[in-house]
């Protein structure tokens, strides 16, 4: 019998019990893990830090792949025909050819003949840590990128290196393709030259503005010297320029300077802070202005000022940028006229250049002279004078914008007064026939900004006279007055609206706004002119036909916008007063035309320069001479310029247009101004009676007379019409005049009065030169004619 314990069996109904707190808490079997708790909810939504690091192993891998893989692929390639630098082609409107921008004026030169301080203006202004760092800098791509992204501007994180990459084996393209070469390439180069030849080949490739393609040309274009003659300065100018090209040069763009300014003092600063210059040697250095002319292959004469200006409306109207245009490549059809380009350089030597006397007469070698001529009804650019040569003076004197237009901006306030309805501050609608008080230095009245009591040329007080006449003879107290009645504020909204840039400089909103002071381009006054030509119609102008790449790829341009910019009333009844400044006033010069013609003359403070701006209902043209010194680049005055004691509009600019006119319309039938005149232009507008005054007759309000002393332009060449009244006047009480002459519209020679005196006759008659029936005033008659030029006026016969 077997005495062993048998294991009890497990009765009917028998089962496991839980186990106790003893039995959980006992270990697990040796040699296994516990399990790691499932995560649920919102924490399976987290990455594990396995996944993260995989993930990060992963994109490593990838990168270093991907980075072997571009090393292996991009192989330097030979130099771009960028480096090989192409010509551009620009040729007239027929097609026949304006200018080549000729070969590439470039001048390699090793580093040696680089001056250090050139050297590191270049780096202070581009890489700073070029030396030391490597091909790429990751930390300024990521910079420039946010910034171009967040809206701070266009950037470039691209080092040394890189643009040397870009510029002498790449195309200039902006895309992620070219991008990813230039890394690649820049990393070998790096690995294959030495920093020098680096440097070197980027100060050789760089275009500095002014067609200089390389440090070296850069230096003979700006300051007439080698490069390893550049000083601090210098250079520090130079490599200001390799960050906008055309627009940080201060010659071209005089309104840029600032800018350019600053960036030249970030570059010193640069250099301070990379030890090559001192603080004081920092201090003691001055902007070096850079000289006037440059040499240029193939842009001599006007073909300079063609393709500069072209190239600006190019960059402007962003069709090409500087990049593109650098390349080459492209064939460009302008909208200029051979027969009206050279019919405009003819018409400026014949009535100027030819007359100049540069040994015996200083202030001859002042004289400049501009043009633009625009066909109003499309806005083409049609033909443009920009100076004696480009490669003598760089500035383009039909687009600068530093000289003021004078009374050629009368017109522009005349205008607003008819857009707006004004009225006179004793509320009388403004027409050319509205009378104003024209005495010398009047305070103008309404305005609350200050007293401004603004002076006639040679002091002439007039008297009461009409708007019309007072355009005639460029009357400032009388303009003044109406920019406070139209408000300037309006006036300058009306001179935008015609086609002056809104931010010329001088284009303020106060009553001197009439006088002029603003200094708009050639160009600008030739589209404003335009636009009352055209009746108030404004379109884009353009200098554009056609461009073409590499002989078949069309560039497109963009579509030409037209808009009333005022009333054809307001445009017409000005073209209306404009037609009586060359019947009789101050541009009856412009007669020589002979066809119909409005225009207005216009002179600057201190004669240092005259305008004439003009049209027929076909052609708009406007002409300045200006007076600037050769070496300096200062305005100058042009007193006694030509042999005359004074250069106003009325003289060579409007003896200009009238040849450069006559020529270029030679061939087409005169057509007349068909004009829509404001309602009432036809009507006085007299002033109220005010008993206090004197009458008329009597010596108050006559300062000089009646008659002009010399006007606001009075011509003064030889050839033109009439000229400054001697010996003329009015009489204190109703009496005679002593037979003053004039020149430009005054009182009739011989013109005695009886019964009311010269301004304002009451019935009494002329004699030798006037009519009956009311007597001459202001050089009118009471038909609208009299005085030996002809002048049309208006009559106060009938005035208490």
């Amino acid at each position: 019998m077997n005495d062993q314990p048998q294991p009890q069996q497990p009765s009917e109904g028998w089962a496991p019990r839980e186990p106790g707190p003893a039995a959980a808490a006992a270990p697990d079997t040796p040699g296994k893990k516990p399990k790691r708790p499932k995560r649920t909810g919102w924490r399976r939504l987290i990455p594990t830090w396995r996944m993260v690091l995989g993930a990060v192993l992963t994109g490593l891998l990838l990168l270093i792949g991907l980075f072997a893989l571009g090393y292996y692929l991009v192989k330097i390639p030979a130099a771009n025909s960028a480096a090989m630098k192409q010509s551009n082609v620009y040729l007239y409107s027929d097609g026949s050819q304006l200018a080549r921008d000729g070969e590439v004026n470039r001048e390699n030169v090793t580093l040696a003949l680089i001056s250090k301080d050139a050297q590191h203006a270049v780096l202070a202004a581009e890489d700073r840590d070029f030396y030391s760092e490597s091909a790429i800098d990751p930390k300024a791509m990521i910079r420039a990128g946010w910034n171009t992204a967040t809206g701070k501007g266009k950037q470039s994180g691209s080092t040394i290196t890189q643009q040397y990459v870009k510029n002498y084996y790449l195309a200039q393209e902006q895309t992620v393709t070219r991008k990813a070469k230039e890394f690649f390439i820049a990393i070998k180069l790096d690995r294959e030259k030495s920093k020098d030849d680096i440097l070197e080949g980027y100060l050789n490739t760089s275009y500095f503005g002014r067609n200089a393609y390389g440090i070296q040309a850069a230096a003979q274009a700006y300051y007439g010297v080698d490069a390893k003659d550049l000083t601090v300065g210098q250079g520090a100018y130079l490599a200001s320029l390799l960050n906008a090209p055309s627009e940080f040069d201060v010659v071209a763009h005089p309104e840029n300077k600032p800018a350019a300014l600053a960036r030249w003092n970030y570059v010193l600063d640069g250099m301070v802070k990379k030890k090559w210059i001192t603080a004081s040697e920092r201090s003691g250095i001055k902007f070096p202005e850079p000289k006037q002319t440059v040499i240029a292959a193939g842009m001599s004469g006007q073909r300079g000022y063609i393709v500069k200006a072209v190239n600006d409306y190019l960059t402007d109207n962003k069709i090409l940028d500087e990049d593109e245009l650098n390349a080459g490549g492209y064939r460009i059809t302008t909208t200029l006229q051979k027969p009206k380009q050279d019919a405009f350089v003819k018409a400026v030597n014949d009535q100027v250049m030819e007359k100049l006397d540069k040994k015996d007469r200083k202030v001859d070698n002042y004289v400049r002279a501009g043009g633009a001529s625009i066909d109003p009804k499309t806005g083409r650019v049609l033909a443009m004078y920009g100076g004696i040569d480009y490669t003598k003076q760089y500035y383009n004197n039909a687009t600068r914008r530093d000289y003021q237009v004078g009374s050629t901006f009368k017109p522009f306030v005349f205008t607003a007064a008819v857009q707006n309805d004004s009225t006179t501050q004793d509320g009388r609608t403004i027409t050319p026939n509205t009378v104003y008080d024209g005495t010398n230095k009047r305070p103008v009245q309404g305005w609350e900004g200050g007293t401004y009591a603004p002076e006639n040329e040679d002091q002439v007080s007039y008297g009461q006279i009409s708007v019309r006449t007072a355009t005639d003879k460029s009357v400032n107290s009388v303009y003044a007055q109406m920019a406070v009645d139209v408000d300037p504020e309006k006036v300058e909204k009306t001179a935008v609206g015609l086609g002056i840039p809104s931010d010329t400089p001088d284009l303020t909103a106060s009553p001197s706004i009439a006088l002029g002071p603003a200094t708009a381009s050639v160009l600008d006054m030739a589209e404003a002119y335009a636009t009352l030509a055209n009746h108030g119609k404004r379109g884009t102008y353009t200098m554009i036909d056609k461009i073409t790449k590499d002989g078949a790829d069309v560039v497109d341009l963009p579509g030409r916008k037209t808009w009333q910019a005022v009333s054809r009333e307001a445009a017409d009844t000005t073209t209306s007063v404009l037609q009586s400044v060359v019947e009789g006033g101050t541009g009856t010069a412009a007669q020589a035309v002979g066809r119909p013609a409005a225009g207005k003359t216009g002179t600057a403070e201190k004669d240092q320069a005259a305008w004439f701006a003009g049209y027929t209902p076909n052609l708009a043209t406007v002409v300045a001479i200006m007076g600037q010194d050769p070496d300096t680049g200062e305005h100058k005055s042009l007193y006694n310029a030509l042999g005359q004691p004074r250069i106003n509009g009325g003289g060579y600019p409007t003896q200009i247009w009238a040849q450069y006119t006559k020529a270029a319309l030679k061939g087409t039938s005169a057509q007349e101004f068909d004009l829509r005149l404001q309602d009432g232009a036809e009507e006085q507008q007299l002033p109220p009676a005010d008993p206090d005054e004197d009458q008329p007759g009597t010596d108050a309000g006559q300062d000089n007379g009646g008659t002009t002393t010399g006007g606001e332009e009075t011509p003064a060449t030889e050839g033109q019409t009439g000229g400054t009244t001697t010996d003329g006047g009015t009489t204190g009480d109703g009496g005679t005049t002593d037979g003053g002459t004039t020149g430009d519209g005054g009182t009739t020679t011989g013109g005695a009065t009886t019964g009311g005196g010269t301004g304002f006759p009451t019935g009494g008659t002329t004699t030798d030169g006037g009519t009956t029936d009311g007597g001459t005033t202001d050089g009118s008659t009471t038909d609208g004619t009299g005085g030996d030029d002809g002048v049309t006026g208006t009559n106060f016969g009938g005035f208490p």
